[in-house]
């Protein structure tokens, strides 16, 4: 059975570590069962907020069978797959798409620079004719400032073109409003997902889909009320608050920043441990971002995430 197209917010998700540096399994279920009871439309783990480039493909797929076993649904999670080999991609998205995954998050190939829209079709074309899988749901990772080997908008439509009921979906974090809204207007049921919150009434007003941000990570009710009410006359000032804490956590590294205000609104100080070559904030800013947050009035759910 074909899975369902995601929509509303998506959540990408941290990834905590324990005190040797290795993946940490069972905070990571639990705070993924957490992030789904606050109101997440989906988890799009191992992508840039989840560190998934500083983990092996056999740490994220070991990761995954932990989650799926734990009961997370593997519909309602998006695994990113980038690799800057055919052969590690490929083992990536078979093993979602054995999971059943609702879909998978797709970065470009991004180590060689520059590279060709031909060179970038052939990469993604091989992985999914490798895989052979009418299941397969992938969604394209557009994230220039990072990776910046991108997507651009030709290339976008030449894959819709070439796979239409598997080229699905992009997520836009170019941080670029003008490419976002270049791709719903050429592309009108696509499933465009701005990469930051900041963006998504103007994405909700033009078809967008929803968002996948970071931030999601600290405030899924605040961002999931935008979503819910975005006809609404609270529309704007719905947004305004939302951007506001994007704003406040973006002043500082945002996986640290992420990882610290976890760390100390769950009284969890594993959480703020990071892989190289990230560094955890250190105290003048982790003491200087919870002050930011007080001044927002910034609160974490209500219900409280605990370690699995």
């Amino acid at each position: 059975m074909a899975a369902q197209p995601f929509h509303g917010v998506l959540v990408p998700v941290l990834t905590p570590f324990t005190a040797s540096g290795d993946p940490d399994a069972g905070r990571f279920a639990a705070f993924c069962a957490w992030l789904l009871d606050q109101g997440a439309n989906g988890l799009a783990i191992f992508g840039t907020t989840s560190e998934a480039n500083s983990m092996s493909p056999g740490e994220r797929m070991q990761l995954l069978d932990r989650l799926v076993d734990a009961g997370i649904p593997a519909e309602k999670l998006m695994p990113g797959t980038g690799a800057c080999a055919v052969s590690d991609a490929v083992e990536l998205v078979r093993h979602a798409v054995r999971h059943g995954c609702g879909g998978v998050l797709m970065l470009p190939p991004f180590y060689y620079k520059p590279v060709s829209d031909d060179g970038i079709l052939a990469f993604v074309a091989g992985v999914i004719d490798k895989v052979g899988s009418s299941a397969l749901r992938m969604y394209l990772y557009h994230i220039p400032p990072v990776a910046v080997v991108g997507y651009s908008l030709d290339l976008v439509g030449r894959l819709i073109k070439a796979y239409p009921q598997t080229v699905v979906g992009l997520k836009d974090s170019s941080g670029d409003w003008n490419n976002t809204a270049a791709l719903l207007d050429r592309y009108p049921g696509f499933a465009v997902f701005p990469g930051s919150e900041v963006f998504l009434l103007d994405g909700l007003r033009k078809g967008g889909a929803g968002c996948i941000t970071a931030t999601g990570n600290v405030n899924v009710p605040g961002i999931a009320k935008v979503y819910a009410n975005w006809q609404g006359a609270q529309a704007e000032a719905l947004q305004a608050e939302i951007t506001t804490l994007r704003k406040t956590m973006q002043a500082y590294p945002m996986v640290p920043a992420l990882k610290r205000v976890v760390a100390h609104f769950h009284n969890d100080p594993a959480w703020a441990a990071v892989r190289p070559p990230l560094v955890p904030l250190d105290a003048t800013q982790s003491a200087a971002l919870i002050a930011d947050l007080a001044k927002i009035g910034f609160a974490l759910g209500e219900r409280e995430q605990r370690a699995a």
